[in-house]
C-alpha cells in the first residue's frame, strides 16, 4: 500500500554535495524504521543510514561525518544530505522502510524498498 520514491540523484564532481529524498505515500499505520542502503555494481547493497522515531541515527563507517540523514515532521518525507563526496560514494541509492513486529498494533514485520535513485560522483 505505501510506495517510496526517492529523487535527488545526479553527477557531482568529488567534494561536492547532493541531498537524497524519499517519499511515502499512502496510508502508513504501523511504527517504521528508515533508512538509505547504496548498492554499485558488481557490489553488494551496504547499509548506509538510519533514523528511528527517537530520533536516533546510525551511518556506516564510510560516510560517517559526512551524510546526515533526516526526516520531516509527519514522517513522510526522508533525506539524505551527501556532502564532501567521494567517488566511492557512486552508487544507486535505495530507501528503505522497515516494519517492526509491534503486537499491540497490529504490526508484523516487513520491509519496503523505493526504485532507487543513482548517483555519480566524479574524480
Amino acid at each position: 500500500q505505501v510506495q517510496l520514491v526517492e529523487s535527488g540523484g545526479g553527477s557531482v564532481q568529488a567534494g561536492g554535495s547532493l541531498r537524497l529524498s524519499c517519499v511515502a505515500s499512502g496510508y502508513i499505520y504501523c511504527p517504521s524504521v528508515m533508512s538509505w542502503y547504496r548498492q554499485a555494481p558488481g557490489k553488494e547493497r551496504e547499509f548506509v543510514s538510519v533514523i528511528v522515531s527517537n530520533g536516533t541515527t546510525n551511518y556506516a563507517d564510510s560516510v560517517k561525518g559526512r551524510f546526515t540523514i533526516s526526516q520531516d515532521n509527519d514522517k513522510k518525507t526522508m533525506y539524505l544530505q551527501m556532502n564532501s563526496m567521494k567517488p566511492e560514494d557512486t552508487a544507486m541509492y535505495y530507501c528503505k522502510r522497515e516494519i517492526r513486529l509491534n503486537v499491540t498494533m497490529g504490526c508484523i514485520p516487513r520491509s519496503q524498498w523505493g526504485q532507487g535513485t543513482q548517483v555519480t560522483v566524479s574524480s
